[in-house]
C-alpha cells in the first residue's frame, strides 16, 4: 500500500482509505460483526485513513470504529468524522459554533478520543460556503483543542472552490470516479497549488462500477439506492452519482472492455482514481472483510495506459456527461 502527504498536514494517508458508511446505514442490513470484520480486513491490508460521520447510523459507525481500534495495537490510523448532517432542518443557520460544538462532542465521546483528526462539515447549503463566520467558528474550535484540523464535504466543484479560499480548510472531500470527471478540470488543479488534501468518495458509484448491478438487482427498503434514486432524502447525486440506473448500467458494460486481465471491475475503478496525482485518497465502503480487502489490492495494479485512461474518458463524454458534468 502506497502512501500520499495529506496535503499541509504532517502525515501521510494510504492511498485506499476506507469509508464507513456502509458500517454505519442506509445500505441495507450490515451486521455489526461484519462490520467489525470489514474495518479489520481492510487495517490489516495497510489501510491508514478511515471516514466515517456522525449521522451514519446515528453514531453506530462511528462507535464500531472506537471498538476495534480499541482492541488493536500498533499505529492508530488517522480517523476523519464529518459534522452538520444531524441538523433538522438542514439550514445554513444551523452551522453555527453551538451546533458544531455540540456535534464535535458526541463524535469525540463515539469515537473514544481526546480531540478529533478531521472534522468536515458535512455537505452544507451552497450558501454555508459564503458565510466567513462559519469557518471562523471552526478556527475557534481548532483553537480550543477540540478537533486538530477541519475541511469540508461538498456536492459541487463551485462549493470546493469556494471552500478552498478559507486558511483554515486543509482538505475537500468530493464526488470522484469515472461516472463523474469534473472536480479534475479545474478543482484538482487549485487544490494541488494549494495543497490541498482531495478525499475522492463515490468512488464506485454506489456500486454501479463494481459491474455487479444489473436491471434486475433489487434493494432493501433502508438502502439508499432505493429510497434515494431520485434524490428523495438527501443530494441525488450521492446515489449512483446521480446517473440515470439505465445509462449506468450501459457505461458499465462500455467500461468492462478496458478492464485489465486479473482485475475486478471495482478495482480497475478505484485505480483510475488513483491516476490522478490530486486526489490523496479514495474510500470505497465495504459490507464485508473480502469487499475490503479487494478494494485495498487495487492500490497494488499497475498503472493504466494512455489509451486506457483515454477509452474510459470517451465513455463518460459519450454517455454520461450529458447528465451529471455541469449539474456537479
Amino acid at each position: 500500500m502506497q502512501s500520499r502527504p495529506f496535503g499541509r498536514l504532517p502525515a501521510s494517508v494510504s492511498e485506499i482509505g476506507f469509508g464507513a458508511w456502509q458500517i454505519g446505514s442506509a445500505w441495507g442490513e450490515v451486521s455489526e460483526a461484519d462490520g467489525r470484520a470489514a474495518l479489520n480486513a481492510a487495517l490489516d491490508a495497510g489501510v491508514t485513513f478511515v471516514d466515517t460521520a456522525d449521522v451514519y447510523g446515528d453514531g453506530r459507525s462511528e462507535t464500531i470504529i472506537r471498538e476495534v481500534l480499541k482492541e488493536r495495537k500498533g499505529t492508530r490510523p488517522f480517523v476523519a468524522t464529518k459534522a452538520g448532517r444531524r441538523l433538522n432542518p438542514h439550514t445554513t443557520e444551523g452551522y453555527n459554533r453551538k451546533n458544531l460544538e455540540a456535534f464535535i462532542d458526541r463524535s469525540l465521546a463515539n469515537l473514544g478520543v481526546e480531540a478529533l483528526d478531521l472534522v468536515q462539515l458535512h455537505c452544507p447549503p451552497t450558501e454555508a460556503f459564503y458565510r466567513p463566520e462559519l469557518f471562523a467558528a471552526m478556527d475557534d474550535l481548532q483553537q480550543a483543542g477540540k478537533i486538530k484540523a477541519y475541511g469540508v464535504s461538498v456536492e459541487k466543484v463551485e462549493e470546493a472552490l469556494k471552500a478552498i479560499e478559507y486558511p483554515g480548510v486543509v482538505s475537500v472531500q468530493i464526488i470522484y470516479n469515472m461516472f463523474r470527471q469534473r472536480p479534475a478540470s479545474l478543482f484538482f488543479k487549485e487544490a494541488a497549488r494549494k495543497n490541498i488534501a482531495v478525499i475522492a468518495r463515490v468512488p464506485l458509484a454506489s456500486g454501479l462500477l463494481t459491474g455487479k448491478i444489473t436491471a434486475a438487482s433489487r434493494f432493501a427498503a433502508d438502502d439508499h439506492r432505493a429510497f434515494n434514486r431520485h434524490g428523495e432524502a438527501f443530494d441525488v447525486g450521492e446515489t449512483f452519482a446521480g446517473v440515470p440506473f439505465e445509462v449506468g448500467l450501459h457505461a458499465v458494460e462500455e467500461l468492462r472492455k478496458l478492464v485489465p486481465q486479473g482485475a475486478s471491475m471495482a478495482q480497475f475503478a478505484l485505480r483510475w482514481i488513483l491516476m490522478d496525482p490530486a486526489v490523496t485518497v479514495v474510500i470505497p465502503g465495504a459490507r464485508n472483510a473480502e469487499q475490503a480487502k479487494s478494494n485495498a489490492a487495487a492500490a497494488a495494479l499497475p498503472a493504466l495506459s494512455n489509451d486506457t485512461m483515454a477509452a474510459a474518458r470517451s465513455v463518460y463524454e459519450r454517455l454520461i456527461a450529458p447528465h451529471v458534468h455541469q449539474r456537479w
